[in-house]
Protein backbone atom coordinates (compact mmCIF):
# COMPACT_ATOMS: atom_id res chain seq x y z
CA UNK A 1 0.00 0.00 0.00
CA UNK A 2 1.33 3.39 -0.71
CA UNK A 3 1.55 5.56 2.34
CA UNK A 4 1.66 9.15 0.53
CA UNK A 5 0.84 10.25 -2.99
CA UNK A 6 0.55 13.11 -5.06
CA UNK A 7 -1.75 13.13 -7.96
CA UNK A 8 -1.44 15.34 -10.44
CA UNK A 9 -0.81 18.32 -7.97
CA UNK A 10 -0.32 21.27 -9.20
CA UNK A 11 0.39 24.73 -7.06
CA UNK A 12 -0.02 28.54 -8.29
CA UNK A 13 0.37 31.69 -5.97
CA UNK A 14 -1.24 34.19 -8.07
CA UNK A 15 -0.25 33.69 -11.79
CA UNK A 16 3.56 32.19 -10.83
CA UNK A 17 2.80 28.48 -10.80
CA UNK A 18 5.64 26.56 -8.45
CA UNK A 19 4.66 23.27 -8.83
CA UNK A 20 3.34 21.53 -12.49
CA UNK A 21 1.62 18.12 -12.51
CA UNK A 22 3.30 16.36 -9.93
CA UNK A 23 3.11 12.56 -8.83
CA UNK A 24 4.74 10.62 -6.83
CA UNK A 25 3.60 8.18 -4.10
CA UNK A 26 5.56 6.76 -0.86
CA UNK A 27 5.27 2.65 -0.59
CA UNK A 28 5.00 1.03 3.37
CA UNK A 29 7.56 1.17 4.93
CA UNK A 30 10.41 2.75 2.86
CA UNK A 31 12.82 5.24 2.86
CA UNK A 32 12.02 7.71 -0.32
CA UNK A 33 14.47 10.81 -1.42
CA UNK A 34 12.56 13.77 -2.44
CA UNK A 35 15.43 15.52 -4.07
CA UNK A 36 15.91 19.02 -5.94
CA UNK A 37 18.10 22.14 -5.63
CA UNK A 38 17.11 24.96 -3.40
CA UNK A 39 13.90 26.56 -4.73
CA UNK A 40 12.67 23.53 -7.09
CA UNK A 41 9.65 23.66 -5.14
CA UNK A 42 10.20 21.15 -2.16
CA UNK A 43 9.42 22.58 0.78
CA UNK A 44 5.88 23.93 -0.92
CA UNK A 45 5.02 19.87 -1.99
CA UNK A 46 5.76 19.66 1.97
CA UNK A 47 3.53 22.34 2.98
CA UNK A 48 0.88 20.98 1.17
CA UNK A 49 0.86 17.04 2.42
CA UNK A 50 1.14 19.06 6.31
CA UNK A 51 -2.32 20.64 5.19
CA UNK A 52 -0.38 23.97 5.62
CA UNK A 53 -1.05 25.81 1.70
CA UNK A 54 -3.94 24.77 -0.08
CA UNK A 55 -3.76 22.40 -3.54
CA UNK A 56 -4.62 24.16 -6.60
CA UNK A 57 -5.24 21.15 -8.49
CA UNK A 58 -5.05 17.44 -7.55
CA UNK A 59 -5.03 15.38 -4.64
CA UNK A 60 -2.82 14.52 -1.63
CA UNK A 61 -3.63 11.48 -0.09
CA UNK A 62 -1.65 9.99 3.34
CA UNK A 63 -2.56 6.26 4.20
CA UNK A 64 -5.37 6.46 2.20
CA UNK A 65 -7.12 9.52 3.32
CA UNK A 66 -7.11 12.79 1.07
CA UNK A 67 -5.21 15.75 2.86
CA UNK A 68 -7.51 18.91 3.37
CA UNK A 69 -6.04 22.59 3.85
CA UNK A 70 -6.87 23.56 7.74
CA UNK A 71 -9.15 20.27 8.67
CA UNK A 72 -5.90 17.63 8.82
CA UNK A 73 -6.92 14.76 10.29
CA UNK A 74 -3.81 13.02 8.35
CA UNK A 75 -1.76 14.90 10.34
CA UNK A 76 -2.11 12.70 13.43
CA UNK A 77 -0.23 9.78 11.01
CA UNK A 78 2.27 12.65 9.99
CA UNK A 79 5.77 13.41 12.21
CA UNK A 80 8.05 16.43 10.79
CA UNK A 81 11.88 16.91 11.42
CA UNK A 82 11.95 20.75 10.28
CA UNK A 83 15.91 21.33 9.05
CA UNK A 84 16.31 23.80 12.42
CA UNK A 85 14.03 22.70 14.88
CA UNK A 86 13.34 24.86 17.78
CA UNK A 87 13.22 24.01 21.56
CA UNK A 88 12.07 25.91 25.08
CA UNK A 89 15.62 26.54 25.95
CA UNK A 90 15.37 26.20 29.54
CA UNK A 91 13.91 22.61 29.41
CA UNK A 92 15.52 19.33 29.37
CA UNK A 93 15.17 16.63 26.94
CA UNK A 94 12.75 14.55 29.18
CA UNK A 95 10.78 17.85 30.12
CA UNK A 96 10.36 18.63 26.34
CA UNK A 97 9.31 15.19 25.20
CA UNK A 98 6.42 14.82 28.64
CA UNK A 99 5.48 18.39 27.16
CA UNK A 100 5.42 17.17 23.99
CA UNK A 101 3.26 14.39 24.90
CA UNK A 102 0.85 16.35 27.46
CA UNK A 103 -0.03 18.94 24.09
CA UNK A 104 -0.98 15.65 22.08
CA UNK A 105 -2.88 14.33 24.00
CA UNK A 106 -0.94 11.20 24.99
CA UNK A 107 -2.28 9.19 28.47
CA UNK A 108 -0.49 10.69 31.73
CA UNK A 109 0.65 6.62 32.31
CA UNK A 110 2.64 6.58 28.77
CA UNK A 111 4.06 10.00 28.37
CA UNK A 112 7.01 9.21 30.71
CA UNK A 113 7.92 5.69 29.45
CA UNK A 114 7.51 7.02 25.53
CA UNK A 115 9.84 9.97 26.67
CA UNK A 116 12.70 7.46 28.17
CA UNK A 117 12.24 5.14 25.19
CA UNK A 118 12.54 7.93 22.54
CA UNK A 119 15.63 9.46 24.28
CA UNK A 120 17.26 6.05 24.10
CA UNK A 121 16.27 5.59 20.58
CA UNK A 122 18.35 9.37 19.37
CA UNK A 123 21.17 8.70 22.22
CA UNK A 124 19.72 11.13 24.91
CA UNK A 125 18.80 9.15 27.17
CA UNK A 126 21.90 10.38 29.74
CA UNK A 127 21.70 13.99 29.39
CA UNK A 128 20.46 15.51 31.87
CA UNK A 129 21.36 19.51 30.51
CA UNK A 130 19.53 22.18 29.38
CA UNK A 131 18.60 22.33 25.78
CA UNK A 132 20.08 25.56 25.70
CA UNK A 133 23.65 24.06 25.59
CA UNK A 134 22.77 21.38 23.15
CA UNK A 135 24.81 21.45 19.61
CA UNK A 136 23.54 21.44 16.30
CA UNK A 137 23.80 17.70 16.21
CA UNK A 138 22.08 16.67 19.81
CA UNK A 139 18.85 19.42 18.26
CA UNK A 140 18.75 17.62 15.54
CA UNK A 141 18.33 13.92 17.21
CA UNK A 142 15.92 15.62 19.86
CA UNK A 143 13.92 16.67 16.87
CA UNK A 144 14.11 12.86 15.74
CA UNK A 145 12.75 12.00 19.02
CA UNK A 146 9.59 15.11 19.21
CA UNK A 147 8.38 14.02 15.19
CA UNK A 148 8.56 10.46 16.37
CA UNK A 149 5.95 10.74 19.57
CA UNK A 150 2.62 9.76 18.34
CA UNK A 151 4.12 6.86 16.61
CA UNK A 152 3.71 8.55 13.43
CA UNK A 153 3.47 6.19 10.33
CA UNK A 154 4.74 8.83 7.94
CA UNK A 155 7.94 10.71 9.26
CA UNK A 156 8.89 13.63 7.07
CA UNK A 157 12.62 14.89 7.25
CA UNK A 158 13.51 17.95 5.89
CA UNK A 159 17.35 18.26 5.35
CA UNK A 160 17.87 16.39 8.08
CA UNK A 161 22.07 16.95 7.60
CA UNK A 162 22.28 20.25 6.49
CA UNK A 163 25.01 21.70 8.85
CA UNK A 164 26.06 19.09 10.28
CA UNK A 165 29.62 17.48 10.33
CA UNK A 166 29.95 13.98 8.63
CA UNK A 167 29.93 12.06 11.68
CA UNK A 168 26.59 13.67 12.87
CA UNK A 169 25.52 12.85 9.59
CA UNK A 170 26.11 9.69 9.99
CA UNK A 171 24.44 9.28 13.32
CA UNK A 172 21.43 11.02 12.30
CA UNK A 173 21.01 8.99 8.80
CA UNK A 174 21.33 5.36 11.23
CA UNK A 175 18.51 6.70 13.41
CA UNK A 176 16.86 6.88 10.08
CA UNK A 177 17.76 3.70 8.50
CA UNK A 178 16.81 2.20 12.35
CA UNK A 179 13.53 3.72 11.75
CA UNK A 180 12.56 2.12 8.73
CA UNK A 181 14.24 -1.28 9.45
CA UNK A 182 13.07 -1.71 13.00
CA UNK A 183 9.67 0.13 13.03
CA UNK A 184 8.42 -0.11 9.57
CA UNK A 185 8.24 4.18 10.03
CA UNK A 186 8.18 5.36 6.31
CA UNK A 187 10.19 7.96 5.86
CA UNK A 188 10.52 11.26 3.19
CA UNK A 189 13.81 12.51 3.20
CA UNK A 190 13.81 16.48 1.20
CA UNK A 191 17.16 17.15 0.44
CA UNK A 192 18.92 18.88 -1.95
CA UNK A 193 21.63 16.70 -2.10
CA UNK A 194 21.75 13.51 -3.86
CA UNK A 195 24.57 12.12 -1.55
CA UNK A 196 22.29 11.64 1.30
CA UNK A 197 19.83 9.32 -0.46
CA UNK A 198 21.84 7.54 -2.82
CA UNK A 199 23.08 4.53 -0.13
CA UNK A 200 19.54 4.92 2.02
CA UNK A 201 16.49 5.46 0.19
CA UNK A 202 14.91 2.79 -2.14
CA UNK A 203 12.89 5.15 -3.90
CA UNK A 204 13.66 8.90 -5.03
CA UNK A 205 11.66 11.38 -6.97
CA UNK A 206 13.63 14.43 -8.28
CA UNK A 207 12.31 17.92 -8.97
CA UNK A 208 13.78 20.48 -11.11
CA UNK A 209 11.22 24.20 -11.25
CA UNK A 210 8.20 22.44 -9.80
CA UNK A 211 8.63 19.66 -12.45
CA UNK A 212 9.52 15.86 -11.52
CA UNK A 213 12.16 15.05 -13.80
CA UNK A 214 13.05 11.53 -12.92
CA UNK A 215 11.45 9.31 -10.67
CA UNK A 216 11.68 5.26 -9.85
CA UNK A 217 13.45 2.76 -7.58
CA UNK A 218 17.03 4.34 -6.47
CA UNK A 219 18.82 0.93 -7.52
CA UNK A 220 17.88 1.76 -10.94
CA UNK A 221 19.13 5.29 -11.14
CA UNK A 222 22.23 5.66 -9.50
Amino acid sequence: MEMLTLNHVAKNFGEKQVLCDVSFSVPEHTVFGFVGQNGAGKTTAMKMILGLLTVSKGEITVDGMPVRYGNTPTNRLVGYLPDVPEFYPYMTPLEYLKFCGEISGTPAREIKSRSEELLRLVGLDKEKHRIKGFSRGMKQRLGVAQALFGRPKLLICDEPTTALDVTIQGQILDIIKDLQKKHNTSVIIITHDLGVVANLAQDIAVMYSGVIVEKGKCADIF
